[in-house]
């Protein structure tokens, strides 16, 4: 029995000792030997308009996912490739953990950017007066760091930093001699900033090479205070052009005001038949089939949002009234007006009627949403208002016949999707949080933005978990991108802490 007691204790403490991960000042130690790297991956420019640029980014992921041990293949598609890289780890019927990572871009434009070259790593520090000071690139080799700085190029945070900071993290495990105890299959998008067109499709054609049992995405920002976060769901997103037309050409506003009618008085008047006041969309139907639970309502109340410092951040003085509160707000459909354009303004303004105003519209999706019957609730509101609907140019008989005409025109690019909490992706990847942080991440239910998960998740059948690392405040899409340093190597801790779990 004495004996017994002392194997078990033995046992107990082994797993102890190999379940404790290294120390900060390792994950430091490793994030400094990556920045080189992660510098040479940032100086490459990637707008996904631009096949040429991201050829080099695709030869580039090639070269260092192939030094690590994985085996790449490009899955062709009718514009650029994906990119799959494989590695068997573990038993031969160990489960397989699909990986997303994104490596395009968006356009910059230079003129906007406090630094020369965006695309040229640059080290700043927070000023006395609140904006950034450049310091030099080798302050980030000191023995100590400061996780404040920042590295400011285009795509720092979405979605580079995650590729190296994975890459840090398998080359930190084969020096330690660790491996996952399931097979890796990584799949590298170089569209995402496009839509992934061709993802869907890609799905379909390559599901056999593709075929795994659940699906992690390292894509996105953490929760606003910059704790460890878990994201189950993303909505997905349509997208409306709405032109109104009027006459034929602009007529001048003092012969015929009061006379032609405005296309984009009209226009206004379309899009606020929508909308109440409080920003809730009044067509009927819009919101049916959505239920939250009162456990689910519990669980996104205690997400520690500050509203009112996320209003003040933002310059609002209150949100919408769609829901409760901003996590339950994103439970719900949208319908946003992302822009709207019609005649001249500015220098360029003229006494004018003028000849047809555009709406461009974008519907966020969420699971319950089945996006033909959102937009045809759409349509149909649009020709309840008195409008002929049309998905072209109106004919000189139809202007001359219909006082409104409306022409028409949409896409969905992907679909919302959802993983329960207690799912075992989400159990297994809440452990490894707990792991690397000593305490449980926050969950989030479903993240406001869009990515190209759902292909995945409904062509392959896998449930799918975002595991965000970058910070929020990163102006993402925007001039001065940039990654936070202590982001960057709690990211490597966090991805290590995943990788090292195990997965029975």
């Amino acid at each position: 029995m004495y004996i017994l007691r002392l194997i078990f204790c033995f046992l107990t403490f082994t797993t102890t000792l190999f379940s404790q991960l290294p120390s900060d000042d390792v994950f430091q130690d490793y994030a400094k030997s990556s920045f080189p790297q992660f510098k040479e991956l940032l100086a490459m420019p990637n707008d996904a308009n631009n096949p040429v640029e991201l050829e080099a980014n695709i030869k580039w992921s090639e070269k260092h996912f192939e030094e690590r041990g994985f085996i790449t293949t490009r899955l062709d598609t009718e514009t650029v490739p994906l990119l799959l890289a494989e590695k068997r780890c573990g038993e031969k019927n160990a489960k397989t953990v699909l990986i997303y990572l994104q490596v395009d871009g968006q356009p910059v434009d230079s003129n906007y950017w406090f630094q020369k070259n965006p695309y040229e790593a640059t080290l700043k520090e927070i000023d006395p007066e609140g904006g950034w000071k450049t310091i030099v690139w080798s302050s980030l080799f000191r023995e100590k760091i400061n996780p404040d700085w920042r590295i400011f190029a285009r795509s720092t945070s979405d979605a580079k930093g995650p590729v190296n900071m994975f890459l840090t993290t398998i080359d930190m495990m084969m020096k330690q001699n660790e491996e996952p105890n399931f097979h890796m299959k990584v799949i590298l998008d170089f569209e995402e900033e496009l839509g992934s067109p061709q993802l869907p499709k890609a799905v379909t054609d390559y599901k056999e090479k593709l075929a795994s049992d659940m699906f992690v995405i390292f894509d996105g920002p953490m929760h606003i205070t910059n704790q460890p976060t878990l994201t189950f769901g993303a909505r997905g997103i349509s997208t409306i052009t709405l032109k109104v037309f009027g006459p034929v050409f602009p007529q001048h506003s003092g012969h015929y005001g009061n006379w032609v009618p405005n296309p984009a008085v009209r226009l206004s008047q379309l899009i606020a038949s929508m909308k109440d006041a409080d920003g809730r969309v009044t067509i009927p139907g819009y919101y049916d089939g959505i239920s939250i639970s009162d456990d689910v309502k519990e669980v996104l109340k205690s997400i520690p949002d500050d509203e009112a410092y996320l209003n003040a951040k933002i310059g609002i003085a209150a949100g919408d009234k769609v829901a409760g509160n901003y996590q339950e707000s994103l439970q719900y459909p949208s319908l946003n007006v992302r822009g709207m354009q019609s005649g001249w303004v500015g220098s360029e303004k003229r006494t004018i009627i003028p000849s047809s105003a555009v709406a461009e519209i974008d519907v966020r999706l969420v699971v319950e949403s089945v996006p033909e019957r959102l937009i045809n609730l759409i349509r149909n509101h649009i020709v309840t208002q008195g409008f002929l609907l049309l998905d072209r140019k109106p004919t000189s008989e139809e202007r001359a016949k219909y006082p409104r005409i409306c022409q028409f025109s949409y896409k969905t690019s992907y679909l919302a999707f959802r993983t329960e909490f207690d799912s075992e992706v989400g159990q297994w990847l809440n452990k490894a949080m707990v792991k690397a942080f000593g305490k449980s991440p926050i969950r989030i239910r479903t993240a406001g933005g869009s990515i190209p998960i759902s292909p995945f998740v409904n062509q392959l059948g896998i449930p799918a978990v975002s595991v965000p690392t970058v910070n929020r405040d990163n102006n993402q899409h925007s001039p001065n991108e940039n990654i936070r340093v202590g982001n960057y190597i709690d990211g490597i801790k966090t991805i290590y802490s995943i990788l090292t779990e195990k997965l029975d």
